[in-house]
C-alpha cells in the first residue's frame, strides 16, 4: 500500500508478459504473424473478422478455414487472456461487474452498463493504480502492473459476446460506448491504451468499429501524455478528473497535482480541445465539506467559462475505511446553480453500480 501522496508512474518489472494476442497487433502485423505460421496472409483478415466482426473466439465456428488452420491460428493468436472469477449484477441485471483473473493471477474488474439507448463498457487499463487519490479504492491498492493492449480489448469483447448471446437482460445487443474509467490511470499506460483505442475504433476486420466519439479517455492530469494524445488526432472525449479548482486542495485529493498544477492541467485540456474539436469533460467528485463549497464552485466556473467544457458532478461513492462522504442534496444543487450561473454546462452522474462496488472509485478487484 503506498504512502499518502506517493506517486507511481512506472509499473514494477514483470517476470513474464501476457501471451501475444491478435488484438495486440495491427492488421499488417497479423498478416506477418500468419505468414510466419506457414499460412496464407489473407487468413489474418479472416481470423480478424471472426474475432472482431462475429465476436467468435471458438475455432469450431470458423468454417471458412480448414480444421488444421483453425487450430494453428487459435493457438498462436487467440490465447486465453482472462479467466472469469465472477459476475455480480444490480439494476435488474442491467449493470454487471466482472472480475477477471489474468494469466499471472492478477485481478482486474470491468463494468457493463446497459441503458435504453446505449451500452457502455467501463474498462481497466492497469491492475491497481499509482496515482494514489485518497477517495478511490483502486488508488489505495497501489499499482500492480500495466495491462497489455490485448487484455484491455478483451474486456470489451467479453462484454460484447455476453450481449450478443443475450446473457444481459434486454435481449441481444452491442457495445456502443467505452469509457477508460476502470482501474488504473490510462495515460500512464500510454502505448497499450492507444493501441487498444485503435483496435476498438478501427472498422472490421481490423477492429471492433466503435465510433471514436463514443470512447472516453479519463486522466488525473498527466500533462505530457495529454499533449501527446492530442497529436494522435483520435477524436475521443478527454475526461479530466479535476475534483478541486485550487492547488491547495487538489494537491491532497489528486496528488499528481504536485507535479502538474491546476493551471497546467487545464492548459493541456484546452490544447486537446483545440486540436481535436472535442468538448472536454471535467470530472468532479463532490465530497461533503471538502470540495463542495460555494466559493469553489465559483472558482471552478471562472476557470471553465468560455471554454468548450462540461462538468460531470459525481456524488462521492463510499469506499471501505474512507472518512469522506457524499455532499448533501442541497450543496449539490447549489454547486450546479453556481456553475450554471457562469454559463458552464453541468450534469450529475448516474451512480450506476454503487450496490455492487462497481461505481466510480469503487473498483478494488477483490476475490472475497
Amino acid at each position: 500500500m503506498p504512502k499518502p501522496g506517493e506517486l507511481t508512474f512506472t509499473a514494477p518489472p514483470r517476470r513474464s508478459k501476457p501471451p501475444r494476442h491478435l488484438a495486440d497487433l495491427t492488421l499488417a502485423e497479423r498478416r506477418e504473424a500468419v505468414a510466419e505460421l506457414g499460412e496464407k496472409p489473407f487468413r489474418a483478415a479472416q481470423l480478424s473478422k471472426h474475432y472482431f466482426g462475429h465476436l467468435s473466439d471458438d475455432p469450431e465456428q470458423w468454417t471458412d478455414m480448414p480444421a488444421a488452420t483453425r487450430a494453428r491460428l487459435a493457438e498462436a493468436l487467440l490465447p486465453s487472456l482472462m479467466t472469469s472469477v465472477r459476475d455480480i449484477s444490480c439494476d435488474d441485471g442491467a449493470t454487471r461487474k466482472s472480475l477477471w483473473k489474468l494469466f499471472d493471477g492478477t485481478l482486474v474488474e470491468a463494468v457493463l452498463m446497459r441503458y435504453p439507448d446505449r451500452v457502455t463498457m467501463c474498462v481497466s487499463s492497469q491492475a491497481g493504480c499509482g496515482m494514489n487519490c485518497p477517495f478511490c479504492a483502486t488508488g489505495q491498492a497501489g499499482l500492480t502492473r500495466n495491462l497489455s493492449t490485448g487484455e484491455i480489448v478483451e474486456q470489451v469483447l467479453a462484454g460484447a459476446r455476453a450481449l450478443a448471446r443475450g446473457e444481459v437482460p434486454g435481449g441481444p445487443g452491442r457495445v456502443s460506448n467505452i469509457v477508460f474509467m476502470g482501474m488504473g490511470e490510462p495515460l500512464a499506460n500510454y502505448k497499450a491504451v492507444v493501441g487498444a483505442v485503435r483496435r476498438l475504433i478501427d472498422p472490421s476486420p481490423e477492429g471492433l468499429g466503435i465510433s471514436a466519439r463514443s470512447v472516453t479517455m479519463s486522466t488525473v492530469g498527466l500533462v505530457p501524455a495529454m499533449y501527446k494524445l492530442a497529436e494522435e488526432r483520435i477524436p475521443v472525449t478527454l475526461a479530466l478528473s479535476l475534483h478541486a479548482p485550487d492547488d491547495d486542495l487538489r494537491n491532497t485529493l489528486v496528488p499528481v497535482n504536485t507535479r502538474w498544477d491546476v493551471r497546467e492541467v487545464l492548459d493541456a485540456a484546452w490544447h486537446y480541445e483545440g486540436v481535436t474539436g472535442r468538448r472536454v469533460s471535467i470530472e468532479y467528485a463532490l465530497i461533503k465539506d471538502i470540495n463542495d463549497h460555494g466559493w469553489r464552485a465559483d472558482l471552478l466556473g471562472r476557470r471553465l467559462k468560455n471554454h468548450n467544457a462540461h462538468v460531470n458532478l459525481i456524488p462521492l461513492n463510499p469506499t471501505p475505511g474512507s472518512k469522506w462522504t457524499a455532499s448533501t442534496a442541497e450543496r449539490q444543487e447549489e454547486f450546479v446553480r453556481l456553475l450554471t450561473k457562469h454559463g458552464v454546462p453541468v450534469t450529475v452522474r448516474d451512480t450506476r453500480g454503487r450496490d455492487i462496488d462497481g461505481a466510480c472509485g469503487q473498483l478494488a478487484a477483490a476475490e472475497v
